[in-house]
């Protein structure tokens, strides 16, 4: 019996093909070809001797058996996958402590602090995973997570680290050499960058938003430049091209060692129950790994924050 089990890369093959119902984003999921697919599923069920799918010209449905091999296939592959995940976790010892944050938080805020943290916790080495995805505890390798969200995480302990204040920022040359800044207004004389994002009903504050709090309500933000992150226009403000609306916590370096300044005052609150949190199993809230690393987050938080 064991031989007639289908291998793992082919169950893969029948978990994408079965849950897109359709060979070709299957393929591009798994970096195969639509004929690749094809050819894998039809390998299994000659294997099997078992119908998987019925096709027609231009569609692909799962037969009665299919669906419970789709089923079982999910539940393997999950199953292995945690499996996989917890054997990492034990063979990289009890020293490791793997992070996974996104890649403005880590470059602006967390990479700064490594140091002291190295030095106060000689015995902890931290390793990072960078992605702008949400890491899965139980199927990826990673130990704590910096994630920004709502704070409703289900099994999982969070942390809120800062609340998200977006405030105007320039580069000192700009502010001593272009189109001088003593008003709200005098913006208009500038090029203005900001990020576009929206979740949950929210929308990350804009240039639009910043001019109405400041009073004024006939902005024109036709000369506005939109960026995909706020690390390109927090970079287009370093370069002295454009002032631009950044997360105070993620400049706060920035503006303390000179390379950015604060034209105006005024900042935007995010809606509140937006914000980065330290995240992490419940299960694991007695680690000392997370422990440390959480006292010691928290404390560099606080002084952010002064």
């Amino acid at each position: 019996m064991a031989r007639l089990l289908p291998g793992t890369r082919a169950l893969r093959t029948l978990e994408a093909a079965a849950r897109h119902l359709n060979f070709t984003r299957a393929a591009d999921e798994l970096g195969l070809t639509p004929a690749a697919v094809s050819h894998q599923i039809k390998e299994i069920e000659d294997q099997l001797g078992i119908v998987l799918f019925t096709r027609t010209s231009r569609t692909i449905r799962l037969t009665e058996a299919g669906a419970v091999l789709f089923e079982a296939s999910t539940e393997a592959l999950d199953l292995l996958g945690r499996a996989v995940s917890r054997a990492h976790k034990m063979t990289r010892g009890t020293s490791f402590l793997k992070v996974t944050l996104d890649a403005q938080f880590a470059a602006k805020w967390l990479m700064r602090r490594v140091e002291d943290f190295r030095k106060q916790k000689p015995g902890i080495e931290l390793r990072f995973d960078i992605a702008y995805g949400l890491r899965d505890f139980d199927l990826d390798d990673v130990d704590v997570g910096i994630r920004f969200g709502a704070g409703k995480y289900p099994g999982l302990c969070a942390h809120r680290l800062f609340d998200n204040i977006i405030i105007p920022v320039c580069s000192p040359s700009l502010l001593a050499s272009g189109p001088p800044l003593n008003e709200p207004r005098d913006l208009f004389h500038h090029t203005l960058a900001h990020i576009e994002w929206a979740r949950q009903g929210v929308t990350w504050p804009n240039w639009r938003m910043w001019m109405a709090a400041a009073g004024i309500d006939d902005f024109d933000d036709s000369r506005t430049v939109v960026f995909g992150t706020s690390t390109d226009a927090v970079q287009a403000a370093l370069d002295g091209n454009a002032v631009a609306l950044a997360d105070f916590a993620m400049v706060a370096n920035d503006l303390s060692e000179g390379r950015l300044v604060r034209p105006f005052q005024l900042g935007i609150k995010v809606a509140a129950e937006f914000a980065y949190f330290l995240v992490y199993p419940k299960t694991e809230a007695n680690d000392p790994r997370i422990v440390a690393f959480r006292e010691w987050i928290l404390e560099e938080v606080a002084k952010t924050r002064t």
